[in-house]
């Protein structure tokens, strides 16, 4: 299992979401079951399922811990006044941005292996949306009030380019070269010019 650097779960819930979330970085969708969540938890064998019972359910409470734990990451309450302009976003999101890809990579790597998962599990499809919609509702709040006339669609290629650059760096291509923080901000500061037309 790899080394810990989150705070530890606050509940045997969390530990097992924790867990669960830890695995499918390590070892993938295949690697996640009740007794190897037992089993690195440390935890007597049953534990899990007496939690969650079915493998949908398991799923489940990793997406929600995995949306909890996010959004300390990516601190969308700590983003700033609109009134602060767009070179103070520009530097909340890059923070966040890069938070993700460096010191959360696990948790990055999870969030693509459920979110693959979600594609073959319409039930688990309509669980994950609706816990990342949190997020694309506040960013579309935000960018509305930067002075955005399509926050659908900018939240959409805020996101998609957010994604995209992730998933290159983590799980793509790009893996053997993250980019570091001026790197991120220039990439954003370019996409929200277009955008906002500062």
């Amino acid at each position: 299992m790899p080394v810990r650097t989150d705070p530890a779960p606050a509940s045997r819930t969390d530990l097992v979401a924790d867990t669960a979330l830890a695995l499918l970085a390590e070892r993938g969708m295949r690697g996640l079951t009740h007794r190897a969540v037992d089993e690195a938890a440390a935890l007597p064998q049953g534990s899990t399922s007496n939690l969650a019972r079915t493998r949908q359910a398991l799923l489940e409470l990793a997406v929600r811990r995995l949306a909890d734990r996010e959004a300390k990451v990516l601190a969308l309450d700590e983003m700033p006044d609109p009134r602060a302009g767009l070179p103070a976003l520009v530097e909340a999101l890059a923070l966040a941005t890069h938070r993700a890809l460096t010191h959360h990579r696990e948790l990055t790597l999870a969030r693509y292996e459920l979110a693959l998962e979600a594609t073959r599990r319409p039930e688990l499809r309509a669980y994950f949306d609706a816990t990342g919609a949190r997020f694309r509702d506040q960013l579309a709040v935000l960018l509305t009030a930067m002075g955005s006339t399509e926050p659908d669609r900018h939240v959409l290629s805020l996101v998609a380019w957010a994604d995209g650059l992730m998933f290159s760096c983590v799980a793509g291509s790009f893996s053997t070269r993250l980019p570091g923080p001026e790197e991120v901000r220039a990439g954003l500061r370019e996409l929200l010019d277009g955008m906002l037309g500062t």
